[in-house]
C-alpha cells in the first residue's frame, strides 16, 4: 500500500524534452494511435513518456541502482519494455497532466495521485512477448503544454523554446510503393525565409533528416535518397503555405498556416509513484470503459485495465531487491571463478 511519502520526485530538465522529441519525430512511420484524436497530441505523449523515462534511468544511476536497457523499445516495436531491473523487464507507463488547477492541487497534495487508477490499455496488455514477472511502473509528469497559435505566440514572446512541427499523412509516411521520392522541390509562400527540417526514411527504411533555409517564393529542391517523407518542422510559424513535390508521384502536398503545431512539453516535476509485477496486475485489474472520466484523462479512448495506484508497492522497496539481485549475480560470479 502506497503513501504519499512513498513517491519520488525527479526534477525536470529541458534536454528530457528534446530526447523526447527527438524519439517522437523518429517514430512516426512505426507508431499508431490507439487513443485517436489529434497527431500532435500522440506526440506530445511520447514526447512526455520518453522524457519520464529518460529522467527515471538518469535517477537510476544516480543512486547506483543497477539496470540495463539492451532491450529497450525500438521505434519498431512501441509497446515493449523500457528499462530491465534485475532481469526483469519494466514497462513505465506514465501520465502527462497539463492542467493548471490539476497541476497546482497535485503540489499541494501528492495524495491525489493515490487516488487515480494505475491504467494500461487493455490491448498492450494482451500482446504477445511479455513473462508474467515482467515489471510495470507508474508515474506522473507534471507539464504545460502550448498548442493553439495564441499559447504558441505567447510561448514564443516569453522566450520559451518550440517544436513546431507538421505531419505528413500516411500516403507519404508509409507508402505502399517503396520507391525514391525524387528530388523533393520546396517552395514557400512566405515572405520570410524559413529554417527547416525534413525527416524521413533511406532506401532501408532507415531514419533520416534534411535541413534547409528556405528564400520566400523560390523553388528549392532537396537531392537526397527519401523513400518516405514523415514530418517537416520549422523554427518559426510560416505565415503562408508550403509546397512539397515529388516528381515520382507526381504529385504536389501543401501545408497551410494553421496546420502546424508545437510538440514541446514545457515539464515541471517528475512523480515515481509506485510498481506492480505484471502476474499480480492479472488477478487484481478491473476493466475501466472506453469514455471513462479519470484522474489522467477527461475521456479515455480506449478499454483499461487498473488498479488504484495506492496499491501499487513503493519503488523503494523495489530498488532494495534490485541491489540484493545483482550483489547476489557477483557473488555467483566470483565463486565461478
Amino acid at each position: 500500500m502506497l503513501n504519499s511519502s512513498d513517491l519520488i520526485r525527479l526534477p525536470y530538465t529541458p534536454d528530457l524534452t528534446e530526447g523526447g522529441i527527438a524519439y517522437a519525430c523518429r517514430s512516426l512511420p512505426h507508431t499508431y494511435d490507439r487513443m485517436g484524436g489529434s497527431p500532435f497530441d500522440r506526440l506530445r505523449r511520447i514526447v512526455a513518456g520518453v522524457a519520464v523515462e529518460l529522467a527515471f534511468r538518469r535517477y537510476l544511476a544516480q543512486e547506483n541502482i543497477p539496470f540495463d536497457v539492451k532491450g529497450a523499445t525500438p521505434f519498431t516495436d512501441p509497446d515493449r519494455y523500457d528499462v530491465s531491473l534485475g532481469g526483469h523487464r519494466c514497462d513505465i507507463k506514465s501520465f502527462l497532466i497539463s492542467y493548471r488547477d490539476q497541476i497546482a492541487s497535485l503540489r499541494a497534495d501528492l495524495g491525489l495521485a493515490l487516488k487515480a487508477p494505475a491504467l494500461v490499455p487493455l490491448d498492450q496488455y494482451s500482446a504477445d512477448g511479455h513473462s508474467p514477472n515482467d515489471l510495470y511502473l507508474f508515474a506522473f509528469l507534471t507539464g504545460l503544454i502550448a498548442a493553439s497559435p495564441d499559447d504558441m505566440q505567447k510561448a514564443s514572446e516569453a522566450g520559451q523554446p518550440t517544436y513546431l512541427i507538421h505531419t505528413m499523412p500516411k500516403t507519404w509516411t508509409r507508402p505502399h510503393q517503396w520507391i525514391p521520392l525524387g528530388a523533393l522541390a520546396l517552395k514557400s509562400e512566405s515572405d520570410e525565409t524559413l529554417s527547416l527540417e525534413i525527416g524521413g526514411q533511406d532506401k532501408g527504411r532507415e531514419f533520416m533528416t534534411r535541413s534547409l533555409e528556405l528564400p520566400p517564393r523560390t523553388r528549392m529542391e532537396v537531392h537526397a535518397d527519401f523513400y518516405s517523407l514523415a514530418y517537416v518542422h520549422v523554427r518559426s510559424r510560416p505565415r503562408g503555405r508550403i509546397g512539397i513535390y515529388s516528381p515520382i508521384r507526381k504529385e504536389t502536398y501543401l501545408i497551410e498556416p494553421v496546420t502546424w503545431s508545437n510538440i514541446w512539453v514545457y515539464g515541471m516535476e517528475i512523480y515515481l509513484a509506485g510498481w506492480i509485477s505484471r502476474e499480480e496486475f492479472r488477478q487484481r485489474a478491473s476493466l475501466i470503459a472506453e469514455g471513462s472520466r479519470v484522474f489522467q484523462y477527461n475521456l479515455t479512448r480506449t478499454k483499461n485495465l487498473a488498479v488504484p495506484v495506492s496499491d501499487l508497492r513503493p519503488l523503494p522497496e523495489l530498488f532494495e531487491r534490485v541491489r540484493t539481485w545483482d550483489q547476489s549475480n557477483i557473488n555467483d560470479q566470483l565463486k565461478g571463478e
